[in-house]
């Protein structure tokens, strides 16, 4: 109950700082715009980039994948999992690395570890 105190009592003094509030708004959003992370699929066959800011910026498929792109329906809905299944690891590593940003900035501020419930919100 006294943490719950503590921590009310650092982001009340926080918040009248809003420029070094906003300020490290900014750094955050700038760290994780520039963050990439892969997620592969199929071996490696499939590989998606996302930025920190969840955004795909890159999708790569070996030469075997593209030529079955084209084949059949089977062989369509393959790739199409495997794309999906990159890009869902893809997300899923973006949205731990944003968390450590996260963290890393509040601790900065003087603010306590997020708490499991916030991690969840962020999907860490």
């Amino acid at each position: 109950m006294f943490d719950q105190f503590k921590i009310m009592g650092q982001v009340a003094a926080l918040m009248k700082d809003k420029e070094r509030l906003r300020e490290a708004g900014e750094r955050i959003k700038r760290e994780l715009d520039a963050v990439r992370v892969d997620g592969e699929a199929g071996g490696g066959a499939v590989r998606v980039t996302v930025s920190g800011s969840l955004v795909v910026v890159g999708v790569r498929l070996e030469p075997a994948v593209g030529a079955g792109i084209g084949s059949d329906d089977a062989s369509r809905a393959q790739v199409e999992t495997l794309i999906a299944e990159a890009t869902n690891e893809a997300i899923r590593r973006a949205r731990e690395e944003a968390a450590r940003v996260i963290e890393r900035e509040a601790d900065a501020l003087g603010l306590p570890a997020i708490p499991p419930e916030v991690r969840k919100l962020i999907g860490s």
